[in-house]
């Protein structure tokens, strides 16, 4: 199968290690690497690549899943918005059982509120359509990923003159999230493994300015295997060197100028604003909200609700693993009271988060 085998060949991982191995064996330091993404974050996991690599390769998972630095502000909001009468709010699973101060989207349908897991917000319009009596509000949380087609979306309600859809912006930004996480010297970055997915949109200049500004190694990974290691390879040898430079290993699907039609369509809808990210607070230019010219699709604008003061769950630590500061099995909760049947935290509720990663491969 082109693309899966050559990227999980036996021979070119070995020599791989091989050459990461020969880097770093006379460097006396420890190398911190991070990933920003929750597919790389399951990847290394499920191949076991943490223990594959020399002991002073430290691999740190960042803020790199989208449910999961979703505040319990935009949770409880999101449940708020539930209760209002004739309202279907449209989610994707992931936020289902996410808890939020005192609830979740999935106790709370339990309760008959109407609450429906799609796959797209795409499928939205049709929901929209066949239920013209109902208000229909879809949860927009994503990165640079998901952002363009919440864009379309709207944009096809906004042709078809479709005046019960909303949506509940939650988008993020990447980008800046990692120069707050750079400027952090108590997480100490050596090297970012950068989002293969996100970077398909944005392409690689927008990580330019951590290379240039902050003189910190980039590489854009595929998802395999062979792609990551060889991004940590080119990460080792960069950091050692002492070399800012962005690179993409993920040559087959990303581009260095993105997606010119997928960034124009987010742009098109959406506006930068600031941004309130978990365990990290609000980032500047950080978020998306939608623009005034398409305010009548922003459920923000069109319900005004009051909310209940926001709390964090006691004992739970997934801010301070989101930041790369601590791992899953720092937590006194992980793997005993919070599980993936009792989620305490969105970290292990995500089929991206961190704590759901090593609960299923590192435990």
């Amino acid at each position: 199968m082109k693309y899966i085998q050559e990227y999980r060949n036996p021979e070119i991982i070995k020599r791989i290690l091989s050459e990461i191995e020969e880097e770093v064996k006379n460097y006396s330091g420890v190398i911190n690497l991070m990933e920003v993404c929750g597919t790389h974050t399951m990847q290394i996991g499920k191949f076991g690549i943490r223990k594959l690599l020399p002991e002073n390769i430290n691999l740190l998972s960042g803020p790199g899943c989208p449910v999961c630095v979703s505040p319990n502000s935009y949770i409880d909001k999101a449940i708020e918005f539930s209760k209002i009468k004739n309202t279907v709010v449209a989610t994707f699973g992931d936020m289902m059982k996410v808890p939020g101060s005192y609830s979740s989207l999935e106790k709370e349908k339990s309760k008959g509120y109407d609450i429906r897991v799609v796959y797209s917000s795409i499928d939205c319009i049709k929901m929209a359509e066949e239920n013209p009596d109902k208000n229909i509000i879809f949860l927009g949380i994503g990165f640079e990923t998901t952002a363009p087609v919440v864009a379309s979306t709207i944009k096809i309600a906004n042709s078809k003159k479709i005046k019960n859809f909303y949506v509940f912006s939650g988008h993020k930004l990447i980008p800046p999230a990692m120069e707050i996480l750079v400027e952090d010297e108590e997480v100490g970055i050596d090297g970012f493994i950068c989002p293969g997915h996100v970077s398909t949109i944005i392409g690689s200049k927008p990580y330019n300015f951590i290379a240039e500004k902050y003189n910190i190694p980039c590489v854009i990974a595929g998802f395999e295997p062979v792609d990551i290691l060889h991004a940590i390879y080119l990460l080792v040898k960069k950091s050692i060197a002492g070399e800012g430079e962005v690179i993409i290993q993920y040559r087959r699907a990303v581009r260095e100028e993105g997606n010119k039609i997928a960034l124009e369509t987010m742009n098109e809808i959406f506006d930068t604003v600031s941004s309130e990210w978990r365990g990290i607070g609000v980032i500047e230019k950080s978020g998306l909200k939608i623009k005034k010219e398409f305010k009548e699709f922003d459920a923000e604008e069109k319900f005004k609700i009051e909310m209940k003061e926001t709390k964090e769950p006691e004992g739970c630590i997934c801010g301070e693993i989101l930041k790369g500061k601590k791992k899953p099995n720092d937590c006194k909760l992980f793997a005993s009271f919070c599980n993936p049947e009792n989620p305490v935290g969105p970290c292990m509720v995500s089929s991206e988060g961190t704590c759901a990663a090593y609960y299923r491969y590192e435990r």
